[in-house]
């Protein structure tokens, strides 16, 4: 059998999917920090509001592409349009990182 999914109806439940990742915000100077708990010291997400740069790490985006069946680039897509939606603005630029480092300063 098989089914039809529109593109909204998949955004709606991989947002879901990305809310029910409980990430934690950390907010440190003009960085916003979407961390799997308070003691990682590597984020999921971060965020410079002033650049208005998001940057997504990659284990998240092949995570949610893997999940899903996507490419890369519209799991990308899809976690910047769901930050962006979490937070109100959006992005100027989006990219992926292996190893988003948490600064505590």
């Amino acid at each position: 059998m098989k089914y039809l999914i529109k593109e909204s109806q998949l955004n709606k439940v991989i947002f879901k999917y990305l809310d029910n990742q409980d990430f934690v915000q950390l907010e440190k100077v003009s960085s916003i920090y979407f961390l799997n708990s308070e003691d990682d010291t590597n984020a999921q997400i971060k965020v410079n509001e002033t650049s208005r740069w998001c940057t997504i790490s990659r284990s998240l985006m092949d995570e949610v592409a893997s999940f899903f069946s996507l490419k890369n680039h519209e799991a990308m897509s899809i976690i910047a349009r769901w930050v962006e939606n979490k937070l109100g603005f959006e992005f100027g630029t989006v990219e992926t990182q292996s190893n988003i480092v948490v600064y505590y300063f």
